[in-house]
């Protein structure tokens, strides 16, 4: 996207296009390293309810099996969890870490670790949650395993 030359327009607040132009640079950039952490991250709109996915990054897509396309507007709960129960404290605990299980599209259910982070707009008011994902599946069939070998004990 070209940004005009205000100062060939004759605007008389020539520092607007600088402004513009650094902070579509800097969400390119949020952007961009969201798409390399490898994690699966999403955004979450905390003003509308049922919260619906704004973001997934790749990560979420290869780990959920959703394209973006397919998990923009739908609400977070009912996307991922088969059980929207357990995933309620989600929003009313961020900054939290929650271990739950998940739903990939595909229908298999995953236990995953959430962290919950708000993100609050100038006024201070919650606009969106960012939620990100690590796959404890291994780990809980793991303690399932030694938890069964010690009972038999």
């Amino acid at each position: 996207m070209a940004v005009p030359d205000s100062s060939r327009q004759g605007s008389p607040r020539p520092e607007i296009a600088p402004a513009l132009f650094r902070l579509l640079a800097e969400s390119a950039l949020s952007r961009a390293a969201l798409d390399a952490c490898g994690m699966p991250v999403i955004l979450v709109d905390a003003a509308v309810q049922p919260e619906p996915v704004s973001y997934v990054n790749r990560a979420f897509e290869t780990f959920f099996g959703y394209r973006a396309a397919e998990s923009l507007g739908r609400p977070a709960k009912g996307l991922l969890f088969a059980d929207a129960r357990p995933a309620e404290r989600l929003f009313r605990e961020p900054d939290a870490r929650n271990v739950l299980r998940a739903r990939r599209k595909d229908g298999s259910e995953v236990d995953v670790e959430v962290a919950v982070s708000a993100l609050r707009g100038v006024d201070g008011r919650v606009t969106h949650w960012v939620l990100a994902f690590a796959d404890r599946t291994e780990l809980e069939a793991l303690r399932a395993t030694l938890n069964a070998l010690g009972a038999a004990r």
